[in-house]
């Protein structure tokens, strides 16, 4: 680096900050940098830990749309993380729709096996709905405020139609709710009726199979830690003000003027020309009152306090012996006696775990087997506030009635439970969107037409104009 370049700071050592402090460096005129992160480690919500004789992804699990226009594919292809099926042409081509795959197996909470065609009439209904939400991008005028309402006020047209008896139409109805389930999950929202209608079709889909990392996906980040010079990332560094719009002037740079000036919790202060702040947005929700000096300009403070910020958590289940079938990749759970057309209110303790959609299942570890559990909302809240004990009984008693024919075999399994609390991205709050680009958020407060969280947040760590890829103009 130049000794003449400007100083830079960029605020978060998650994939959004890691993006942006390479592509700095990789600039002929790279700038003196430091990034300052909060925790002893880089990566953020990317966070692959050794459990089970295997590694598991506490944090995000997929590369989602796994092709050429993907900046997080392209990365993990550049650092060798990536196999010959996730890297051939095939496998970039294959268009998903965005949409989650079908499980191998669908169970009632009961015990009985759902039928694959009637999963997929279900599936092939509500993602038809979902899909007709791009109608709704830009449009002066929707028809209701939210997608939820959307929803369901065309499911309700659809289901006055159906001629079958009314137990078909109730496990129907039950299917297409644990779809809703599964879209609050996607869109980290408690409910769909939370979620903006007209904005909702600005999620760009990308094509390609969905992949993981095998090695783990901090792999990733630790390859962007690795290419970043010596020294250019503070660990335990938590940043307690932004002074921006000023002038400023600190002994160690004699004669000089720095027009922002970021103070650390330890009491260390940071002059520098430009700063790029990638803090959650959950942090900024909180503490954007104190964060920035002066405060930030109200149109960007109300984009902070509309985009929503749901919950997300997943469950690991640890058996030493798998009780679903050698080729089973996902079991579907479908709650008997729900429906998305009908509201209840019924207390978070006798029903949270109605509120999970299912178990993937992890490929096989070197001495056992491992089911991982998604959960959202509110009842994925309430969830935390419960002991590991409370939670294991209570999912196992589920997959006990789930798997009722089969009790023998499952006298022989024991269980572990481990948690996972993540955030999930940004859903647009109070039925209209702020306007586009009025605020560049970084991190997963990601722009309009993410491909996913990651890829979202690593792109727009560091946009192509420098100025508009800092969440505020700080210079």
């Amino acid at each position: 680096m130049a000794s003449g370049s400007p100083r830079v700071l960029v605020v978060g050592g998650g994939i959004a900050g890691l993006g942006a402090a390479q592509r700095l460096c990789r600039h002929p005129a790279a700038p003196h940098l430091r990034v300052l992160e909060a925790t002893a480690g880089a990566g953020g919500r990317i966070r692959s830990e050794r459990y089970f004789g295997g590694v598991v992804e506490l944090g995000a699990h997929w590369i989602h749309g796994p092709s050429q226009g993907n900046p997080v594919f392209q990365l993990a292809a550049e650092f060798g993380l990536l196999g010959e099926e996730e890297l051939s042409a095939e496998n970039q081509l294959v268009e998903t729709g965005g949409h989650v795959a079908l499980p191998s197996v669908s169970c009632t909470s009961s015990g009985t096996r759902v039928s694959p065609e009637l999963v997929t009439e279900m599936a092939s209904l509500f993602y038809g709905l979902i899909d007709r939400t791009r109608e709704f991008l830009n449009a002066t005028e929707t028809p209701m405020a939210s997608v939820g309402e959307f929803l369901k006020k065309e499911l309700s047209q659809q289901v006055a139609s159906w001629t079958e008896d009314e137990d078909t139409k109730k496990l129907k109805l039950a299917i297409l709710n644990t779809f809703f389930n599964i879209e609050c999950c996607v869109s980290g929202t408690h409910s769909m009726d939370l979620v903006a209608l007209a904005p909702f079709g600005e999620y760009t889909v990308l094509p390609g199979l969905d992949c993981t990392l095998a090695g783990g996906y901090q792999g990733l980040t630790n390859c962007i830690l690795a290419s970043l010079p010596k020294d250019s990332m503070v660990f335990d560094k938590p940043v307690k003000t932004i002074h921006w719009n000023g002038s400023f002037q600190e002994a160690a740079f004699p004669g000089e003027t720095f027009p922002v000036l970021v103070e650390c919790e330890d009491g260390t202060r940071l002059p520098a020309h430009h700063v790029i702040v990638t803090v959650p947005l959950g942090f900024l929700k909180e503490h954007q009152d104190t964060f920035f000096e002066p405060p930030l300009p109200a149109k960007k403070a109300e984009v902070i306090r509309k985009i929503g910020f749901g919950t997300n958590n997943k469950i690991f289940l640890e058996f030493e012996e798998p009780f679903w079938d050698p080729d089973c990749k996902a079991i579907q759970v479908v709650w008997e006696d729900t429906s998305p057309l009908q509201d209840t209110a019924l207390s978070l303790q006798d029903t949270w775990f109605k509120k999970l959609i299912g178990f993937l299942v992890l490929p096989p570890f070197e001495s056992s087997h491992v089911l991982c559990g998604f959960i959202a909302g509110l009842e994925s809240e309430f969830m935390e506030t419960l002991s590991d004990e409370e939670v294991l009984l209570s999912l196992t008693q589920v997959l006990r009635r789930m798997t009722a024919p089969d009790t023998l075999r499952w006298g022989s399994h024991t269980s572990d439970i481990l948690f996972h609390h993540a955030r999930g991205p940004p859903v647009w709050l109070e039925g209209s969107r702020p306007p586009h680009k009025s605020v560049g958020l970084t991190g997963t407060a990601a722009p309009a037409q993410a491909v996913n969280v990651c890829s979202s947040a690593l792109s727009c760590g560091l946009p192509s104009s420098f100025v508009g890829c800092v969440v505020f103009s700080l210079v």
